[in-house]
């Protein structure tokens, strides 16, 4: 059964699908002054275009999660959702917020940390945005008919996504007390709560696009949340390593960073067993190659790249390379981009009536993208363990092993074109599908 106030989730998505062509222009930006064609210096700095390329992920990401829900959870509690006016209030905050960040970075208005760069100012501003979202999915989930185990997991990632928000508007005057907080955000949303929300994400749509019963797959739901908590929470000491805290970290972390693949690997098996087990007659193969994409590339990314240097062994030489660079592309590309697009992928054709899905453009969207992502990796994991050898091994100079590596950033230009080339092709086919319309979300069975 769908409603028609899932045509919500449509601008969460075309919103999130602005912020990604501005997220590649950036990372062009930042790639093109890595061989030294750095013309546009004076405007966008290096490290501006950092802080705008990673905080337009967060944002796009979180306006995906948004949708996403939007979407899912009136079809998960049989009801409309509430407040549908109060939605796109939501919306429009949330874009008011980003644009604010963007400007304030080009301006030097904002002094933030690393990876939290949006200032305290707007802080408050993002707090009432989520708690808006967070009234309108509860209170949805709450007056609704039922309430599933992939609404419950949905909505638990995405409340604690907002609470651990908190540490990181929390001031203090020490650096290693800052950092030590500022990793309960960084790192419990990337590789804790989120994994919760891309759970949520992955089981409605296997449910939907396998024929599975609902109850073999949220059986899979408790193990993946399980391990998420297991591993993810102590898996924080891996940051700990170098900060000043006790040496007890550096076993902590790298106990429960070698557990962390646990959670993707459940659910890379979690997706290709229950593809395994369907029906394999839903016509839509493009959100069906989405989704268990990314199953198998968020356990590759995050899972086998993360623990490739994690440990204290490897992370005392690749710390701060671009080692690391190498295993948060992958990552997350794997575990929270590709579900995003599989989310959309999915729902377009239900909103819009139109079966666009089974397309040449959708395939090649995916194979570009995927593909470059790929290649992007390898050529950051070459410059990466270049830069390591040289740098900590034969004690090089920074700059000037920077200058020895810049070859690879040629490469990895070559694939990131690929890679947008992809993006473009599966936004073309985003917006050829058209606005969601109260006639297709009539339909009482999926397209």
């Amino acid at each position: 059964m769908k409603y028609k106030s899932q045509k919500v989730a449509y601008w969460f998505f075309a919103f999130s699908m602005l912020l990604l062509v501005l997220q590649l222009v950036y990372g062009f930006i930042m790639g093109f002054a890595r061989i030294g064609m750095d013309g546009l210096h004076e405007f966008i700095p290096f490290n501006t275009a950092r802080a705008v390329h990673t905080n337009l992920l967060v944002v796009w990401l979180l306006s995906g999660f948004m949708g996403a829900a939007y979407y899912i959870i009136p079809e998960e509690a049989q009801r409309e959702l509430v407040g549908v006016k109060w939605a796109y209030v939501q919306l429009i905050s949330l874009a008011a917020v980003g644009v604010a960040a963007v400007v304030g970075y080009h301006f030097n208005w904002w002094e933030g940390r690393k990876f939290l760069e949006i200032p305290r100012q707007l802080d408050y501003l993002v707090v009432a945005n989520v708690l808006l979202f967070l009234g309108l999915i509860l209170a949805t989930l709450y007056k609704g008919k039922r309430k599933t185990t992939t609404a419950m997991v949905l909505t638990m990632g995405l409340v604690f996504a907002a609470l651990l928000y908190i540490p990181g508007m929390l001031p203090f005057d020490s650096q290693v007390t800052d950092s030590f907080f500022r990793w309960w955000v960084v790192h419990l949303w990337v590789e804790g709560v989120w994994e919760l929300i891309m759970g949520g994400i992955l089981a409605f749509l296997l449910i939907k696009l396998t024929g599975v019963d609902r109850e073999v797959i949220e059986k899979w739901l408790y193990v993946i949340v399980g391990l998420t908590f297991l591993s993810g929470i102590l898996g924080t000491g891996h940051h700990y390593y170098y900060i000043g805290v006790n040496k007890i970290w550096l076993v902590v972390g790298g106990i429960f960073s070698a557990l962390e693949p646990l959670a993707f690997l459940a659910m890379a098996l979690f997706a290709v067993n229950m593809y395994r087990k369907g029906e394999k007659k839903h016509p839509n193969k493009i959100a069906l190659f989405w989704t268990i994409g990314s199953a198998i590339v968020s356990f590759v990314g995050a899972g086998l790249l993360g623990f490739a240097h994690t440990l204290p062994q490897t992370n005392l030489y690749t710390h701060g390379t671009l080692v690391t660079a190498m295993h948060a592309h992958l990552a997350f590309w794997g575990a929270y981009a590709m579900i995003v697009l599989a989310i959309i992928s999915y729902s377009l054709p239900n909103m819009t009536g139109r079966k666009l899905y089974d397309s040449s453009v959708g395939r090649a969207a995916f194979w570009l993208s995927n593909i470059g992502m790929v290649g992007m990796t390898v050529a950051f994991g070459v410059a990466g363990v270049a830069q390591v050898y040289l740098e900590r091994k034969y004690k090089m100079d920074f700059m000037e092993v920077q200058n020895e590596v810049s070859i690879h950033f040629v490469v990895l230009i070559l694939c990131a074109t690929m890679f947008a080339t992809g993006i473009v092709m599966y936004i073309w086919d985003f917006y050829k599908h058209g606005k969601p319309t109260d006639e297709a979300l009539d339909l009482e069975s999926d397209l």
